[in-house]
């Protein structure tokens, strides 16, 4: 469990934050320093004629400041490196996934009032909107750190705040590397997809890590490029890329007024001259339908991310929420997603708590009415699964089975010959 300090006196903590806020205007624009300077003042103030040690006044200051100008209790919480989630389940529950383990904390918020403060100034200040009306919001911090909140009375025991955090740099292919997510081969083979500008798709769990894959993989993207990203909480770090354009959905206001939804963007995005699209999650059937229509027009090499199990579930999730948007047969869905994803990832949380590309397939095309998937690599446990140290034994492995869609190969001037067969999805497609 991890513990919090807990020598400065609570009396004392309250009295320095109420003075502080009793003397200062902090509507006014101050800055952090100013702030910080301020409460010392007050701190040395209230502990004049009596010992404090200078370590336990500097815990205590940054304490207050934390109070009233960022994330309260959890700020800590945000700055330590090795958190990657933060769980708030109420005032005096909250709870950190470190290092792959998930552990309770003995951190609470002195009241729930505040909890609702921290994520009121969350949400504020990316344009978004959380109450009882409408008590779910997706946000993100200044770092990019991605946000959610639920408030009463969908939350039955007080705010929920989770708060997924991405490292200070940017994945990378190598990093993948070092965590053994990847190995040099499906490396190897990312750097063709991108250079050759497939399609991709990239599915898994939640916290499976499909984000961070996805930065990685952008960061193979030309810098001469111009990209635009989409997405309802920007999150993706893409700072090589120099001709950038990055879009966020909006929600509506307080008269239901003002929504700017994904779909809306992809299809304005069409007119920005993008070489590539990337969408960090296709959520509806609104976005997807449109993902699939700028993959279709001349926009290859777009990359976007969705939830599933597997990449068969990936390509039933995609199915059904087309359907749901469009009334067009299951056979024209079909050939639409075979003719626009070229290649599905499929990325997993194992049981050691260690994320993994599980399974690279092909779209081959339709076969028999069936979008037909050609597995090309797949993550395979041995030695039972679980070696003496309690983490997952296994190997990436290459199944032998050659690309069918050689053409992109063949434009971008790589050897053809490279995981492929000689054919293309044309081939394969015996559906009439």
């Amino acid at each position: 469990m991890i513990k919090t300090n807990n020598t400065a006196d609570e009396s004392l903590f309250s009295q320095i934050r109420a003075e502080i806020l009793g003397r200062l205007d902090l509507r006014r624009d101050m800055g952090d320093e100013e702030v910080l300077d301020a409460i010392e003042i007050i701190a040395l103030e209230k502990i004049s004629g009596r010992y404090y040690p200078l370590e336990e006044r500097k815990k205590l200051t940054l304490r207050v400041f934390n109070a009233i100008r960022r994330l309260d209790v959890i700020q800590p919480l945000v700055d330590d490196a090795r958190i990657s989630e933060i769980m708030v389940n109420g005032k005096d529950d909250i709870f950190v996934e470190r290092d792959g383990n998930v552990e309770k904390t003995d951190l609470a918020f002195e009241s729930t009032e505040k909890l609702e403060d921290v994520i009121q100034s969350i949400v504020t200040k990316v344009n978004r909107t959380v109450n009882e009306a409408s008590p779910i919001v997706d946000a993100r911090l200044a770092d990019g750190s991605r946000v959610n909140a639920v408030l009463r009375p969908v939350a039955l025991d007080g705010p929920v705040l989770t708060i997924r955090k991405f490292p200070d740099k940017p994945m990378s292919i190598e990093r993948l590397l070092i965590l053994r997510s990847i190995d040099d081969q499906i490396a190897e083979f990312l750097g063709v997809l991108v250079r050759a500008r497939y399609n991709i798709l990239i599915s898994g769990g939640t916290g499976s890590g499909k984000t961070s894959l996805l930065n990685a993989i952008a960061a193979l993207i030309p810098e001469r490029e111009r990209v635009i990203t989409i997405e309802d909480s920007a999150e993706l770090q893409l700072k090589p890329l120099k001709n950038l354009v990055r879009l966020e959905t909006r929600d509506a206001n307080t008269e239901g007024r003002g929504m700017i939804e994904m779909g809306s963007l992809i299809k304005s995005s069409l007119r920005m001259r993008p070489d590539r699209i990337i969408v960090g999650e296709v959520r509806d059937g609104h976005a997807a339908y449109y993902m699939l229509q700028s993959m279709n027009t001349g926009h290859d090499g777009s990359i976007t991310t969705g939830h599933a199990n597997s990449a068969t579930d990936m390509l039933l999730r995609l199915e059904t929420m087309i359907l749901s948007y469009e009334t067009v047969p299951l056979q024209a869905v079909r050939r639409q997603i075979a003719s626009a994803i070229d290649v599905i990832i499929h990325v997993a949380r194992l049981r050691d708590g260690s994320r993994k590309v599980v399974e690279i397939s092909e779209i081959g095309g339709v076969a028999d009415g069936d979008i037909y998937l050609n597995r090309l690599f797949g993550f395979v446990e041995t030695d039972g699964g679980v070696s003496v140290r309690k983490k997952i034994s296994g190997e990436f492995r290459y199944t032998g089975e050659k690309m069918r869609n050689a053409a992109k190969l063949g434009l971008a001037g790589i050897d053809s010959r490279y995981f492929t067969g000689g054919t293309n999805k044309g081939d394969r497609d015996n559906d009439g």
